[in-house]
C-alpha cells in the first residue's frame, strides 16, 4: 500500500502523457505520491523538477513500482550537506523520537535520492502520523518546540482522513483545512470523516 508523500521508483518516460514537459521526461526517475482518487491499478504521483514551479501530476501504474520509501524511513538518514533544513532535522530528531514521524518535501527527496533539492532558504517538511486525535494544546506545545529550530518547519498531521497543518491545528481558527483524496475541506475535526 502506498501513502501520500511516499517516494516511488520505476516510472519511465513511457508512462508520461505525450504532452508532458521536457523537464518532466528528464526528471521522471523518482516520483512522490500525492493525494487524489484514481482508478484501481494506478497511484497518483508528482514528478518534481529542479525548480519549485516544476511539478507535474500524473498517474503511475502500480505494477511499475520497483521501490517505495516512506517518510519514516528517512528520519535517521544523515546528510553531509550543511544546510539549515538538515541542521533543523538533526536538532529535532531527539524531540520527535517517541513519535511516528517522517521527512517529506525537498529534504525527504534529497535524503532518499542523493539529488540536491535543498537550498539555504528551504523549509523542513515533516509528517506526523496521528491515528488518534492530537489535543490542540498539545499541538501548540509541539509547534512552540518546532519554532525553535534553525529554519522554518512545516509539519503535517496525518489523520485517518487526510492531513492538516500543525500550525493551523495549533492556531485559533475553529475550522481547519483538511487535505483529502477528494480535495481540501474546511472541518472542525480532522479526525472525523468528511461528510
Amino acid at each position: 500500500m502506498v501513502n501520500a508523500h511516499d517516494l516511488l521508483w520505476g516510472m519511465t518516460p513511457a508512462h508520461l502523457p505525450a504532452d508532458a514537459p521536457a523537464w518532466a521526461v528528464q526528471a521522471v526517475g523518482t516520483v512522490v505520491v500525492r493525494r487524489a482518487t484514481v482508478a484501481a491499478g494506478y497511484v497518483p504521483v508528482g514528478v518534481r523538477g529542479r525548480s519549485r514551479e516544476q511539478r507535474f501530476a500524473v498517474l503511475m501504474p502500480l505494477a511499475a513500482v520497483q521501490r517505495r520509501v516512506a517518510p519514516e524511513a528517512l528520519r535517521d538518514v544523515v546528510s553531509r550537506r550543511d544546510l539549515p533544513a538538515l541542521q533543523a532535522l538533526d536538532q529535532l530528531r531527539p524531540v520527535l523520537a517517541t513519535l511516528n514521524w517522517g521527512v517529506t518535501g525537498s529534504a525527504g527527496f534529497e535524503l532518499a535520492t542523493g539529488i540536491e533539492a535543498l537550498h539555504a532558504q528551504s523549509d523542513l517538511d515533516l509528517i506526523l502520523r496521528t491515528p488518534l486525535p492530537l489535543d490542540r494544546s498539545e499541538a501548540r506545545d509541539l509547534l512552540a518546540t518546532l519554532d525553535q529550530a534553525v529554519c522554518a518547519v512545516d509539519l503535517q498531521l496525518q489523520t485517518p482522513f487526510g492531513a492538516v497543518a500543525l500550525r493551523e491545528w495549533a492556531g485559533p481558527s475553529r475550522r481547519v483545512l483538511l487535505k483529502t483524496t477528494s480535495g481540501a475541506h474546511l472541518v472542525l475535526d480532522p479526525w472525523q470523516a468528511v461528510a
